[in-house]
């Protein structure tokens, strides 16, 4: 009987944990119009990396940026974050994510490059910071 009691037990606990990480990771989009350079995809990727935590234990998988239009796709697994977290993560790096502001102390400590062109900075033409460093080409 206690064989049969702890088959039982097992499989609950099984089908349970089974339930709990049935949704899959889902594709979300996230405007981020300072998204424009190298710099900024940097310090992006580290403070998404420390969010992201070890083991993808907070929720987010992976993310890819595209400077030339200021986006960020990003994976996440709804059941652990919500993309609302997600851009009040982005805002709180010193980015403006859709329509969630950046916060203030973060976006002061940002490179001028990446600051809003209303600030007096910003990207500027025949730049070349959307590429990595070792990518630009030598004057």
């Amino acid at each position: 009987m206690k064989w049969m009691s702890v088959v039982v037990l097992m499989f609950v606990v099984g089908s349970a944990s089974a339930q709990v990480m049935q949704n899959k990771p889902q594709w979300g989009t996230i405007s981020v119009p300072q998204l424009k350079c190298w710099e900024c995809q940097q310090r992006l990727n580290q403070y998404l990396t420390r969010e992201k935590g070890p083991n993808t234990d907070a929720g987010i998988v992976q993310w890819k940026t595209d400077l030339r239009n200021g986006i960020l796709k990003i994976q996440y697994i709804p059941d652990r974050i919500t993309l609302d977290y997600i851009r009040t993560a982005v805002a709180n790096a010193g980015f403006d994510a859709d329509t969630v502001t950046a916060e203030e102390t973060s976006y002061k400590r940002l490179p001028p490059a990446c600051k809003k062109a209303g600030d007096g900075a910003g990207f500027g033409p025949f730049k070349y910071c959307n590429l990595d460093p070792a990518d630009r080409p030598k004057d």
